[in-house]
């Protein structure tokens, strides 16, 4: 059958040389791939004749085109973390993810029609400005801070896990890489500001599609098309949604999908990264068109990528390369089958590490350019002289201790191993609640200040709980794989030299086939449910939850702070309508009749 011709010899000696092997023509792929990044930073830090002011620096001298911008949104959301986990999370838990990317259908109507015309009619250009016009200073010093530590601990982790994979495939020195990429990158992100971010990105989306796509046709075409690969899947219980209401479950349609919402509307719409390059636009028409763009873009490589977990299911579903303990992390099986798949090719491994690169890049250049915008802004203007040089070198400095802070920072993340774990936490306990006081302050009229700074502090600090609580505690089950149909000899070689790593496989995986005995146990005694149980996908969307119900609830109950303005043009504008008819109140309007009357006679 087409399943047995395709499952790879899976021989001790084979897995080992089934490892990436660089060419020289690999070589020059990347090197390509790097140049024309810094050439970009080159050419708008030396010979684009534009003003040195922040504005210029930060966004663009809001010039910005509509594409460019659509496409580096999509480049930044796209992690090397998200290209190397998201087919794996399909491989191993099924179609469930999928809800990511239904949820763009309402999360691009809420952004272009709720948050972002906020942000143009006010000319807002630092997203957490708004929460210091709508609520008091106090919470955007909060937010701003819960921003950069967010980002601070991401940053070594994004660039890192490419750096090791491509020691992986070369045998250089992991810091070595990490120094040399490091140093490019920050390159054009100081001397070239927003626009070389923007234009790079525009460079590395073109190679990520081109990866992302190669992969899942190929591995189609190798097993028999489209329709043999959702047959296999389908067998496999791949495409079964999961739509129980069960809070502990790993991923269900409904924690998916309302997580997924809470998360890309804080992440796209609220998070400076993101604003400053969508306010660099001229108008608010073309942040519309800009927003529209970039949902079909990143539905487009998504669905491709959620597809490329199929592909590598209907692949290995009869002999899976974690059981037999050739591949030894979920994370490493995208690379597995790159391998597999399109190995011979000449230059192939070069476009997929330049894939995993170009994905790191993007996202940590946006990331430290609207990182040195709001470190300025907010904690180093206030205390000098400002002129607009000045800012742009303490900038352009800051961009450059940061590169220095992610080489070092490598060498702390590699000595952890859950580090990525800890770091998806970190996200869980500020995404839910950064998207509810934004979104709290836009459609409340009567949210003030002192409710939307204690429903922050409400939220985080129970999804601190939470998510430190849980740490450890939950696991959750693959679904269900073979080895059946490994090649005879081969298989026993393989589970006789990898025995351990496959009964540990096992054991972690708590597979169907031979529970561990303490899952037995747990399942007899059917313990009550703990809210450490929560599903790790529920943080976000709880996060919210609870910064609307306490925001909500004291905004009746506290009165607001006696120098506090309520200006209704930091409401979004799908609410506006009904506010002059929510602040009349019933004597207003018995009065406003007499004083007619009154005119009358």
């Amino acid at each position: 059958s087409d399943s047995k011709q395709s499952a790879p010899k899976m021989s001790t000696t084979q897995a080992l040389a089934d490892q990436f092997t660089f060419q020289a023509t690999d070589y020059v792929v990347f090197a390509v791939m790097l140049s024309i990044s810094a050439a970009i930073g080159v050419y708008f830090g030396f010979f684009d004749k534009s003003a040195d002011t922040t504005e210029e620096y930060l966004m663009g001298g809001k010039r910005m085109k509509t594409l460019p911008i659509a496409i580096s949104l999509v480049a930044s959301q796209l992690s090397a973390i998200s290209i190397m986990s998201i087919p794996a999370e399909m491989y191993a838990y099924g179609i469930n993810w999928i809800f990511n990317v239904v949820s763009m259908l309402l999360v691009v109507p809420i952004l272009n029609y709720v948050v972002i015309p906020v942000f143009y009619n006010n000319n807002i250009t630092n997203c957490y400005e708004y929460l210091e016009l709508r609520f008091n200073s106090a919470t955007r010093k909060l937010q701003t801070f819960i921003f950069v530590a967010t980002i601070f601990f991401m940053l070594p982790i994004y660039i890192f896990m490419p750096s090791l994979a491509f020691a992986q495939v070369t045998g250089f020195n992991v810091h070595i890489i990490n120094t040399v990429v490091c140093s490019i990158c920050i390159f054009y992100t100081m001397i070239g500001g927003i626009k070389a971010v923007v234009w790079t990105d525009v460079v590395q989306a073109a190679v990520m599609v081109i990866s992302v796509v190669l992969v899942g046709i190929m591995g189609a075409n190798s097993l028999g098309g489209f329709g043999r690969v959702m047959d296999i899947a389908a067998e496999g219980g791949r495409l079964d949604v999961n739509y129980t209401f069960d809070l502990a479950s790993r991923s269900t349609f409904w924690n998916t999908f309302a997580s997924a919402i809470v998360t890309w509307t804080g992440y796209v719409g609220l998070n400076q990264s993101c604003v400053q390059r969508i306010v660099s636009l001229p108008s608010l028409a073309h942040a519309r068109r800009s927003l529209l763009l970039f949902g079909v873009g990143f539905t487009i490589i998504m669905t491709f990528n959620c597809y490329t977990g199929l592909v590598m299911y209907a692949r290995y579903h009869d002999c899976d390369p974690l059981s037999l303990g050739v591949v030894s992390k979920l994370d490493k099986m995208v690379p597995y089958l790159v391998q597999d798949v399109m190995g011979h090719l000449t230059g192939m491994s070069g476009i997929f590490i330049s894939c995993v690169f170009s994905a790191a890049l993007s996202t940590i250049s946006a990331s430290i350019n609207s990182l040195s915008g709001i470190v300025y802004f907010d904690y180093i203007k206030p205390h000098i002289h400002h002129t607009e040089h000045k800012a742009n070198v303490i900038m352009k400095l800051f961009v450059f201790f940061a590169g220095i802070y992610c080489i070092f920072g490598g060498i702390i993340v590699e000595r952890f191993g859950s580090i990525l774990q800890m770091v998806y936490s970190i996200g869980g306990i500020s995404f839910g609640s950064v998207a509810g006081v934004f979104t709290l302050g836009m459609l409340v009229p009567r949210a003030h200040g002192r409710a939307g700074l204690w429903s922050v502090i409400a939220s985080i600090a129970v999804m601190s709980y939470i998510v430190v609580g849980s740490w450890g505690r939950n696991h959750y089950a693959f679904m269900a794989t073979s080895t059946d149909n490994c090649p005879g000899p081969n298989s026993t070689d393989t589970a006789t030299a990898t025995g351990t790593t496959s009964v540990l496989l096992a054991l972690a995986n708590a597979t169907a086939a031979s529970p561990p005995a303490t899952v037995q146990i747990e399942n007899l005694l059917e313990p009550e449910w703990n809210i450490l149980d929560l599903s790790f996908t529920w943080y976000t969307a709880i996060g919210f939850l609870i910064t609307w119900v306490v925001g909500l609830s004291l905004s009746y109950v506290l009165r607001p702070a006696p120098d506090e303005e309520f200006d209704s043009n930091l409401l979004s504008p799908i609410v506006k309508p009904f506010v002059q008819y929510e602040l009349t109140s019933a004597e207003e309007l018995a009065e406003l009749k007499v004083e007619k009357q009154t005119e009358k006679v």
